[in-house]
């Protein structure tokens, strides 16, 4: 799933959120709800990868151009949108088992 997508389904999904809260009556309660449920998921995405995670780095890089340039691009601090960005190129590049 992209992250596109996901963003698409992320604001249909606020409007109809808004729409609720207007028939409820409740438009500040609903605003205020989906401006902390935005905040939460942007800091989860944008948050630093446990330590584990450049382990896992460590292993991809080397083996394909374009996981290493994705790899390049991310450091020092990898955030986990990267992380799974660089996990998808290293699958699609891999061999099939």
């Amino acid at each position: 799933m992209s992250l596109t997508i996901i963003l698409i389904v992320a604001v249909l999904l606020s409007i109809g959120f808004h729409f609720i809260g207007v028939y409820a009556g409740a438009k500040k309660t609903v605003w205020i709800m989906l401006v902390l449920m935005w905040a939460g998921t942007i800091n989860i995405a944008m948050s630093e990868i446990k330590p584990d995670g450049y382990e896992d780095i460590k292993k991809m890089r080397g083996q394909f151009s374009d996981t290493d340039k994705l790899i390049e691009e991310a450091m020092p601090t990898v955030s986990l949108y990267e992380m799974l960005s660089i996990k998808k190129s290293y699958q699609t590049n891999s061999p099939k088992k």
